[in-house]
C-alpha cells in the first residue's frame, strides 16, 4: 500500500518543491567528495561505501519506526517512495522537450537537454536532440521508476533509500571523465549491479506496455534480445533497445559527452526519431511506470505473506 501511495503522490504532486531529500543528498555528496577525493579507486570506494551505507542505515531506522502499526508503515513507505521516484519530473521534461523540438526551438531544446541527460548539446540538431531525449527517457524510466520500486518491494525503505543513493552517486561521479575515471569506479560498478535486475524488468515491462501506446510488443522483444548485448552498458542498452523496438525507431550511434565521443551500437531497425517519438516515449514511460507500481505492490505483498507464513511455522 505504501508503494502504491508513493507512486500516486509522484504522479499527482511531482517532486517535492522544497527541501527535496535527493537534492539534499547530492549536496552532502558534493561536500564529502571534497574530503575524500583522490585520483585513485580506494578513496572512491570508501566514499561510495559511506555515502551508500548511511542512507541504508537511515532506512532501517525509518522502517523500524514504521513497524509500530500497518498505517504508520504504509505512510512512512509512501513518503519515502514519493521522495525517491522521478517519474513525474521525467515526464514533464520529456514532454517539454518534445514540444520545443516540434516547434523548431532548437536553442531552447539544447538548454533543456541537460535536465534529461549528460550529453553535450551544443552541436546537436533536431535529430540528435530527439535521439538523446528518447534514450534518456528510456534509461531513466528504469532508473527513476522501475528500479526504486523493485528495490522497495524487495528490501523496503532501506532498499528505496539505498538504491537512490547508489544511482545518484553514479550520476555524480560514475562517468568516464578524467577526474572520475578512477575515483568513481566503485560508484559506477555499484550502480551496474543494483540495476541488473531492474533494467531487465524494465525491458520486459516495455514489451508489455508497447501496444498500449500503439507500439510493437514484438519489435520491443526482438530489439531487446538482438541489439542490447552489443551496448557497452550492461543495463541501459536493454531498456533503450526495447524502447527503440516498441516505437519502431533507430537509436544509438555517435554520442557526444563533455568528456569525449563514444560510438554506440545501433539499437532497433526503424526510422530516425523525431519530436513525435519523444512524446510517445514519454507516454510509454508512464505506462511502464504504472505497471511497475502495480507489480512492485504485488511482489511486496507476496514477500510479506511468505515472511509471515515462515514466522507462523
Amino acid at each position: 500500500m505504501g508503494l502504491l501511495l508513493g507512486v500516486a503522490a509522484d504522479t499527482a504532486l511531482g517532486d517535492p518543491r522544497r527541501r527535496h531529500p535527493v537534492a539534499g543528498f547530492g549536496r552532502a555528496a558534493m561536500a564529502a567528495e571534497r574530503a575524500f577525493y583522490r585520483d585513485h579507486p580506494l578513496p572512491g570506494a570508501a566514499y561510495a561505501a559511506v555515502l551508500t551505507g548511511l542512507p541504508v542505515i537511515a532506512g532501517i531506522a525509518v522502517e523500524r519506526f514504521g513497524r509500530r502499526g500497518p498505517v504508520s508503515q504504509a505512510i512512512t513507505t509512501a513518503v519515502v517512495t514519493w521522495s525517491v521516484l522521478g517519474g513525474a519530473s521525467l515526464a514533464a521534461e520529456g514532454t517539454a522537450m518534445g514540444r520545443e523540438l516540434d516547434a523548431g526551438e532548437l536553442d531552447a531544446a539544447r538548454e533543456r537537454l541537460p535536465h534529461l541527460c549528460g550529453r553535450e548539446p551544443s552541436t546537436l540538431d533536431n535529430l540528435g536532440l530527439a535521439r538523446a531525449s528518447v534514450e534518456s527517457v528510456a534509461e531513466n524510466t528504469s532508473d527513476a521508476m522501475v528500479a526504486p520500486l523493485l528495490w522497495g518491494a524487495l528490501a523496503g525503505v532501506p532498499g528505496l533509500l539505498g538504491y537512490r543513493a547508489v544511482n545518484t552517486l553514479d550520476a555524480m561521479v560514475g562517468n568516464r571523465s578524467a577526474r572520475y575515471r578512477r575515483f568513481g569506479w566503485t560508484a559506477a560498478r555499484l550502480d551496474d549491479v543494483a540495476n541488473l535486475l531492474p533494467a531487465r524488468a524494465s525491458a520486459a515491462l516495455t514489451v508489455l506496455a508497447a501496444p498500449v501506446v500503439g507500439g510493437s510488443a514484438r519489435g520491443a522483444w526482438q530489439a531487446w534480445r538482438r541489439d542490447a548485448p552489443a551496448h557497452p552498458s550492461p543495463n541501459a542498452g536493454r531498456v533503450e533497445a526495447a524502447f527503440a523496438g516498441a516505437l519502431s525507431i533507430r537509436l544509438g550511434g555517435r554520442t557526444m559527452y563533455p568528456h569525449g565521443v563514444e560510438e554506440r551500437p545501433v539499437l532497433g531497425d526503424g526510422r530516425n526519431p523525431d519530436s513525435g517519438h519523444v512524446t510517445r516515449a514519454v507516454e510509454l514511460s508512464r505506462v511502464v511506470g504504472a505497471l511497475a507500481g502495480g507489480a512492485s505492490a504485488v511482489l511486496a505483498g507476496a514477500l510479506g505473506a511468505l515472511r509471515a507464513r515462515r514466522r507462523g511455522r
